[in-house]
């Protein structure tokens, strides 16, 4: 039995370039051939992914995040329930390449999500077909996700602009009362303990501040209308240019 260590990676194209989106391959087998040859396959390509190799032995408590497919060929047929087993909770997409229809059959009763792929003439070129298009779906898909949690994002921070510019001017009556009235308290002197006066020139000079931000969001609502406003003006001139021409 050939063990090849978890931590053994390829990384790198046919092309000597390193692709910035790069995807993660964990191949699982108990022959080194059979990973040596996917792997001399897939080099040729322009866009190679990085490999991780691992025996049916200790391929156990996997990490999703440690790879984006699997690909699992030449394994004891007694190893191979357990190395099932041990991808099923990642729920990445597995690929099986299968010697024969009744092991195919076997491992899809096994592992009903698994894609077989029979180990016949011209697989390894159907291998990297496929795993690519299953490799690029989930790069897609993982934008997609990343695009909707950005806008589910940004649509909670402008329901929080909204709230702040509808509030702010009950904010900003609520510290002109509280400006106001530590103003008149500070013109009698001697009326206030030193303590006291120290207290209320802070609460003075907090509301000030307060004021001055309550401020800026008013200048922050005009600037954004601005800008608004002009983007209208731009579309309503490519419209009406468009027309012109047309």
């Amino acid at each position: 039995m050939v063990i090849v260590s978890q931590d053994h990676r390829f990384t790198g194209s046919g092309n000597g370039e390193q692709n910035l989106d790069q995807s993660t391959v964990l191949i699982i087998s108990d022959d080194v051939d059979f990973s040596r040859v996917v792997m001399d396959r897939w080099q040729g390509e322009r866009n190679a992914p990085a490999f991780t190799l691992m025996s049916g032995d200790i391929c156990r408590d996997l990490d999703a995040d440690g790879f984006d497919m699997a690909v699992v060929g030449a394994v004891r047929p007694d190893v191979l329930p357990a190395v099932f087993k041990a991808l099923d909770p990642a729920g990445n997409p597995v690929l099986f390449v299968g010697d024969g229809k009744q092991f195919a059959q076997k491992a899809r009763r096994m592992q009903p999500g698994v894609s077989v792929l029979p180990q016949q003439e011209g697989w390894l070129d159907v291998l990297v077909l496929v795993s690519t298009e299953i490799l690029r779906h989930g790069q897609t898909m993982a934008r997609a996700r990343r695009s909707e949690q950005a806008v589910q994002s940004l649509e909670r921070q402008a329901a929080l602009g909204r709230y702040m510019l509808d509030v702010r001017h009950t904010l900003n009556n609520a510290l002109t009362s509280v400006l106001g009235n530590s103003e008149l308290l500070l013109l009698e002197p001697g009326s206030l303990s030193v303590p006291s006066r120290s207290q209320i020139e802070t609460i003075r000079n907090m509301a000030v501040r307060m004021h001055e931000i309550l401020q800026r969001f008013s200048s922050i609502e005009k600037e954004l209308n601005a800008v608004e406003q002009q983007a209208e003006n731009e579309a309503r001139t490519r419209v009406r240019v468009a027309s012109a021409s047309s």
